[in-house]
């Protein structure tokens, strides 16, 4: 059954300079001759160029065009498609729209286009998934790593390994059906250290999807503090508008309060908390109470810390609570006259919380790395870069090459990941258990179908299907 006709505006659908009507299909061209009025028919026009005309409904003129013609299966879907550059009023792009769908074409289903392009072999699904997220990218990292894998970063190194797994699949099933010219003696060696050196490369893939979950989702980021030490006002400078309400009465934030941050190259997805203390407010403590959970849950904790007053039981309690965590501890309120400095907190940090400060603590013993202590005005937005910089040393070793690193940012990856590298497990564990040879086979064959989940050479329709509903309309 030959596939229909589709069309859809492949733009944002608000007012714009340009508009873009997409047509994929058999009858692009012919669709397009139907509306389109220039010195050239569409269907006599050469691939990959571009005519100037306009685009009619019967005797009414919709609009001025640039219409761009590309014959399949050297596009984008692999089929015939039309692009209709429009001008960008969502009313006339619309209209565009409306006119191409009367003359024959059906409106695109969210990510039609894409879906296409992967069954027509244009895309596997790793790179089709890659094309959302470079839509979705909302920071450098995010959309060096989704370009890095619509290129085929992914789906090389996936079939790379499959490759190698299929290799040692047929030698054990060419050597039972084939003994007498096979000699299978002393494989099961070979085939362990075949199938370690696939491990290895597994759980390298899978460690990376916590740094792709943080490039492409941002860095789950909870503020905390006492009361009225700054935690709203630094949300506020990193927000870059007035996100929270500041005032000099303690505990003014006593609900949580989240953001989305882009700082420098990282995107933060920060919730600022209530001021952690003792008190007798119901209310308060609720928000006391919620502010440890989600420091425990954070990927990131920001401490804030007045550095012009004196620390006190509350301190000692919140460094507690981050001191095994990754944290950045901030000494706001620099710009007044201090009592608090980085040595001071470092002693709290790395010595026997007892109470009072030991000046005999040794804070470099057993430290291999400190929590990095920054003195900053959120009043006057000081220290805020070098923050910005820390944060880079700390998630991404202050640069991301996307050359040779592949970053897995996508869950459902994630899992087929795990499940290969658990049947390659099997594997060994066989070997090592003296089993028979077709017992390797099936644990083979089972890593080498969870990798095809991956590229979509062994994904089901109605999982196909989930993919791409997720996409936007025109992709």
């Amino acid at each position: 059954m030959k596939k229909e006709t589709i069309a859809a505006v492949s733009t944002g659908m608000t007012n714009s300079g340009i508009g873009i009507v997409r047509i994929s299909g058999k009858d692009a061209f012919s669709i397009a001759d139907s509306i389109y009025k220039g010195k050239k028919k569409i269907t006599d026009a050469e691939s990959h160029t571009i005519h100037y005309g306009h685009i009619t409904d019967g005797e009414e003129t919709v609009d001025e065009v640039l219409v761009m013609v590309m014959k399949g299966p050297h596009t984008f879907t692999g089929e015939d498609t039309v692009e209709i550059n429009c001008h960008g009023g969502t009313f006339v792009v619309k209209r565009v729209l409306e006119t191409v769908l009367k003359h024959g074409a059906r409106a695109a289903e969210p990510g039609e286009f894409t879906k296409r392009a992967f069954l027509n072999g244009k895309l596997d699904l790793s790179q089709a998934e890659a094309v959302i997220d470079v839509i979705n990218s909302e920071n450098e990292y995010a959309l060096q790593s989704s370009i890095s894998q619509l290129k085929g970063s992914i789906k090389y190194k996936i079939s790379d390994i499959r490759n190698k797994i299929i290799y040692q699949t047929a030698f054990i099933e060419s050597a039972l059906d084939d003994p007498e010219h096979i000699d299978i003696d002393g494989y099961s060696e070979t085939l362990k250290k075949a199938a370690e050196a696939i491990i290895r490369e597994l759980k390298e893939l899978i460690s990376s999807s916590d740094n792709g979950r943080v490039i492409k989702e941002g860095i789950n980021t909870v503020i905390v503090g006492k009361p009225n030490a700054g935690k709203s006002s630094l949300l506020n400078v990193l927000s870059g508008h007035e996100r929270a309400i500041v005032t000099d009465i303690e505990g003014t934030t006593r609900d949580i309060l989240e953001e989305h941050i882009r700082l420098g190259d990282l995107s933060l997805n920060v919730i600022d908390t209530a001021g952690i203390r003792q008190t007798d407010d119901v209310i308060e403590k609720i928000g006391v109470d919620r502010a440890k959970e989600y420091a425990e849950n954070a990927d990131l904790i920001i401490y804030v810390v007045d550095a012009s007053r004196d620390l006190d039981e509350n301190d000692e309690k919140i460094i507690r609570l981050v001191r095994k965590k990754k944290t950045v501890i901030l000494l706001n309120k620099s710009d007044l006259d201090t009592v608090v400095d980085e040595e001071m907190i470092l002693k709290q940090l790395y010595g026997e919380i007892s109470g009072s400060m030991d000046e005999n603590i040794d804070i470099n013993k057993n430290i291999d790395k400190k929590i990095p202590v920054i003195p900053v005005s959120a009043k006057e937005e000081k220290g805020i870069k070098v923050l910005e910089k820390k944060l880079k040393e700390m998630f991404v070793n202050g640069k991301i090459s996307f050359n040779d690193q592949i970053y897995i940012s996508n869950a459902r990856q994630k899992i087929a990941l795990t499940d290969a590298e658990k049947s390659m497990q099997k594997v060994v564990e066989s070997i090592e258990a003296g089993m028979p040879e077709d017992f390797y086979s099936i644990d083979l064959m089972d890593a080498y179908e969870a990798l095809g989940n991956i590229t979509g050479e062994s994904v089901g329709e109605d999982l196909i299907n989930e993919i791409f509903s997720k996409f936007c309309m025109g992709k």
